[in-house]
């Protein structure tokens, strides 16, 4: 087994950070004080609760100016974008944190004098996370504050590439004076993380990741239950009423943010065939524009993926699409040297695919998409659904009604109207396929997190 995790940083492969893997020791106490501050906890009422998750957020943020460098050395996303994952990480908790008082409370149902029936929401116990590197404060978050909300305890186990954030959050939950116990970030090596499933020592698992990696974290999760939020081959359909110029900009920019590594970014969209041709140069026009470079420059807005094994993928995916008969429309050289053997890839656009493609059919992870031309909603929907993901899809279109008809009959966990790549903290989360399983955020985001405890209380014989 592996002692010890190193990160290295995408921009030029220097070493972020290096950690010792925690001992069988440190995990068994972990544990038992997990569950002695959970059993405390629990009895709290929810508005103390919600106090010390504020305070969890307010700590976080005062780290601000510590966090936007340190996360772009990890992950390699261009510092620019640094503050905006910590203004999307308020926004989930803060929803979270405001929606928990109604959304935990008991349910009372209607009942006959001398008769009181209600259904109460109780913890589930100890929650593990196991978070990824692409959005590392928000895909962790979605889990991390509600499940305190809810009365839990959590373990969290970062991706071994954003290390540091688990310890930001730790540190953020140390300020803000969490019991000792209830929230632990540990560096565990993919053996230890089984065997804590495998032996039912957490009782639900919230792991967000590749498809690979879930299906193993679902087998090992013997009794545990389990949320998945998997990978994504997001679809957007561009109908021939809708607003060109907005839907290029917009899907641009869902196609290429985080250089593509998103699990609801755009990898493929189907475009009307009377506005193919006008869509299809606005978007290459607009791709154009991108500034490939080093991350920690400003004006850099592409930076590098995450490795060079990620970038090679890509590039493999394009080359085998063009010797099948597709072609590329954008001219790499355009964005200057760039070494073919890094982790950077310039932003690409690939038309005349199909679905017999890899580019098409498997999730690249990166900054390319394919564009095909549709007869119409009926062939959009067929294209959209022909995938065995189901994340998000986007339908661009000035008629409301006909995009519901549409989402309708597509197969994904959230519709878009006219918007992409973006997850509301109002709305479950959720994903169908091989995109996921269970929900996060919203409302019912909480009812996995807690168990459901009904009453039956007669109060007269």
């Amino acid at each position: 087994m592996q002692e010890s995790i190193t990160s290295y940083s995408p921009m030029d492969g220097s070493v972020v950070a290096h950690r010792s893997i925690a001992s069988a020791e440190t995990i068994t106490q972990s544990l038992i004080l997990a569950r002695v501050a959970q059993a405390e906890w629990s009895q709290c009422p929810i508005a103390e609760r919600a106090i010390v998750c504020s305070a969890i957020v307010d700590a976080m943020l005062s780290m601000k100016e510590e966090i936007i460098p340190e996360l772009t050395q990890q992950m390699g996303r261009p510092i620019r974008y640094g503050a905006g994952e910590l203004a999307g990480f308020k926004q989930r908790a803060s929803h979270m944190i405001d929606i928990a008082s109604d959304a935990l409370a008991p349910l009372h149902i209607d009942s006959p004098d001398g008769l009181e029936r209600r259904i109460e929401r109780e913890p589930i116990g100890l929650l593990f996370v196991i978070a990824p590197w692409n959005y590392p404060y928000l895909t962790a978050v979605n889990s991390v504050i509600p499940a305190l909300l809810a009365g839990n305890a959590v373990i969290l186990k970062h991706a071994p590439q954003t290390l540091l954030v688990g310890e930001r959050f730790q540190q953020a939950c140390d300020q803000a004076d969490l019991p000792e116990g209830l929230f632990t970030n540990l560096v565990l090596s993919h053996e230890q993380a089984d065997d804590l499933l495998a032996r039912g020592a957490v009782d639900r698992v919230h792991f967000t990741g590749s498809v690979a990696s879930g299906h193993i974290v679902d087998r090992a999760s013997c009794g545990v239950g389990v949320g998945l939020e998997l990978g994504g081959k997001d679809p957007a359909y561009v109908r021939a009423d809708a607003d060109i110029a907005f839907a290029a900009e917009q899907l641009v920019d869902g196609a290429f943010f985080n250089s593509g590594q998103s699990c609801c970014g755009i990898e493929r969209i189907y475009v009307d065939e009377t506005v193919y041709s006008e869509f299809v140069d606005a978007f290459v026009a607009l791709t154009k524009q991108y500034v490939v470079g080093d991350p920690m420059d400003p004006e850099t807005t592409l930076g590098p993926m995450i490795s060079a094994d990620a970038a090679q993928f890509v590039r493999k995916q394009i080359d085998e699409a063009v010797a099948d008969g597709a072609q590329t429309l954008i001219d790499s050289a355009a964005f200057g040297s760039i070494d073919p053997t890094s982790a950077f890839v310039a932003p690409q656009v690939v038309v005349n695919v199909n679905h017999s493609m890899s580019i098409m059919r498997d999730e690249s992870f990166g900054p390319v998409v394919g564009i095909m031309s549709v007869g119409g909603d009926a062939e959009a929907i067929r294209l959209m659904n022909d995938s065995e993901f189901g994340l998000t899809a986007s339908i661009w279109t000035a008629h409301s009604e006909a995009a519901q008809d549409i989402g309708r009959q597509v197969e994904a966990g959230t519709i878009f109207l006219n918007r992409c790549d973006y997850l509301d903290p109002a709305l479950a989360w959720a994903g169908v396929k091989n995109s996921g399983r269970g929900a996060t955020l919203s409302e019912l985001g909480y009812a996995h997190l807690t168990r459901p405890k009904s009453y039956y209380l007669r109060s007269s014989t």
